[in-house]
């Protein structure tokens, strides 16, 4: 597979990347490049500049994941991407640090006036009263959004003696005292409480125009307004007025709605502090940044869910890396319960129980999907555009969760109408020991313990001596070999069957000799 990087990557990022794909860094490629050599790659790899278009994915012809080297993605066009099976990963914490450690350095900048002082003394002047500015210490910042970033800038601003409030609705109340942050009702209480407001929110439709001129009018005329994390979430007019007029006593900004902007008329006036876009840029993020961008590239070019992907299910929470774990049973499950079914109905049961049913399981669905969906589609699935195919093909799926598991600390059970049959399929698997080994444990209504592997064969047969001899020597005379096997059986006398796991693919030919053969009723090859 080939990967494009187009902007400037972390050496070891590149290098993660080369191990084992083709990697081709083009720096100057521009948007015309872009769209001429986009179709050749399966991996993409970019920073801000790059612009990901709807033109640019519709030439995208074998592009399965893209990769940005930090927080945004609003350079991509995230609802294309996820219509054509395109997962899209981001760094998220990459630049929290920096990020933090800039708004921080941008609120002292503009208490302490900094910038102006240090223009004046560069311009020959010598004037420490015109430069009066104003502690920080016993002040209250108040913070919209407390995610990574605000949860730094919070334990900052903490260790200078400041009060911090907060206002973020995903964030419990107890989780905020336990930070010594006091919750805020609303965003109006943080504008109107506090002598610094910072903001760490991302750009939505929701958040545009989030600061405008009702809301810096309830702040106090001493206090100071901090962006560091998206433009257009202030209204620039609205906060050029106000610091025109002294409604507030002055702002400090890093973002802006349009970028790269070098005359906004903001930057005339002598109660603001501005940098260009610089919050993510230290040499440490942008390291961190590329490195985690080419993992989360690498990761989906495998087939896996990477975890910070953007549109496709990834777990959250407590418990996610274990929730993960399941991911590749809950897909053979779902692979293996199409191939025992003769005609599959259209609604897809799914059953956690134990310790897995405590957790987010999207992941798991979306897994249980791909595998039962994988013989159906030609198109090549992956963990975004499944559940699309899948409403397409007017596939149902019915998820439930129980805490207790009689026989297992997690069990994943699927069942599918058997149309055929009039009847109900059903396979359950597990994962067994210190290393988490999957289990087939249920199938074909018998009861297993087997290791799925690539190649196997599923025989129902009558519970009689001699079956699994007969089976072994119709393998053996055709140069197949057994891996491992499992017998399930009911009442002694009656039915059994035997799961068996095989080198290669059991040939059609072959079956038919099982089938013919004395004492078996059925035999199926199963590639997972």
């Amino acid at each position: 597979m080939k990967v494009l990087v187009p902007e400037k990557l972390a050496d070891p990022g590149i290098e993660l990347l080369k191990k084992d794909f083709e990697v081709d860094v083009i720096l100057d490629l521009g948007p015309e490049g872009l769209l001429e050599r986009i179709g050749e790659y399966d991996g993409l790899i970019i920073r801000s500049a790059t612009k990901v278009t709807s033109e640019v994915l519709e030439r995208a012809e074998n592009l399965k994941a893209i990769g940005r080297a930090g927080i945004g993605v609003d350079n991509i066009d995230i609802e294309a991407a996820t219509k054509r099976g395109v997962i899209v990963a981001n760094a998220p914490e990459s630049n929290t640090v920096a990020a933090a450690e800039h708004t921080l350095g941008l609120m002292l900048a503009a208490a302490r006036r900094i910038p102006a002082a240090d223009s004046s003394l560069r311009g020959g002047e010598w004037k420490r009263s015109a430069f009066k500015g104003v502690e920080v210490a016993e002040k209250t910042l108040g913070l919209v959004g407390l995610g990574h970033v605000g949860t730094i800038v919070a334990r900052g601003a903490l260790g200078m003696g400041m009060r911090v409030l907060a206002y973020d609705p995903y964030v419990s109340e107890d989780r905020m005292r336990s930070m010594n942050v006091e919750r805020a009702e609303s965003t109006d209480e943080v504008f109107e409480q506090s002598d610094f407001v910072s903001l760490h929110v991302p750009r939505t439709p929701q958040t545009i125009g989030l600061v405008n001129e009702d809301t810096l009018g309830k702040m106090k005329p001493t206090a100071f307004l901090i962006n560091a994390a998206r433009g257009g979430i202030v209204d620039e007019v609205a906060l050029y007025n106000a610091l025109k007029t002294n409604v507030i006593a002055g702002a400090a900004l890093d973002v802006f709605a349009e970028e790269p902007t070098t005359d906004s008329p903001i930057f005339a006036l002598p109660n603001v502090v501005v940098t260009p876009h610089l919050g993510a840029s230290t040499a440490e993020a942008q390291d961190r940044a590329g490195i985690t961008a080419a993992e989360q590239v690498a990761t989906a070019l495998r087939g896996a869910v990477p975890m910070h992907a953007i549109n496709a299910p990834v777990p959250v929470g407590e418990g996610a890396e274990f929730v993960a774990q399941f991911s590749g049973l809950c897909e053979s499950l779902g692979s293996l319960l199409y191939q025992l079914t003769d005609r599959p109905g259209d609604t897809l049961r799914i059953e956690y129980k134990g310790e897995v049913a405590n957790y987010d399981t999207r992941l798991l669905d979306v897994s249980a999907q791909k595998g039962l969906l994988a013989p159906m589609v030609f198109e090549p699935l992956n963990f975004v555009n499944t559940p699309i195919l899948a409403r397409e093909r007017g596939l149902k799926v019915e998820t439930s969760h129980s805490s207790e598991s009689a026989d297992y600390t997690s069990l994943v059970v699927l069942r599918l109408a058997d149309g055929a049959g009039g009847g109900e399929n059903v396979v359950s698997g597990t994962l067994f020991g210190p290393r988490m080994q999957p289990r087939l444990v249920e199938a074909m209504g018998f009861d297993f313990d087997v290791v799925p592997e690539r190649y196997m064969l599923f025989i129902r047969n009558e519970d009689r001596p001699g079956m699994i001899g007969k089976l072994g020597s119709v393998l053996g005379e055709h140069n197949i070999n057994i891996g491992n096997m499992a017998v399930g059986r009911g009442e002694p006398g009656s039915r059994a069957a035997m799961a068996v796991t095989v080198d290669e693919p059991v040939p059609e030919e072959v079956l038919e000799i099982l089938v013919q053969t004395p004492g078996f009723t059925d035999a199926r090859s199963v590639r997972l």
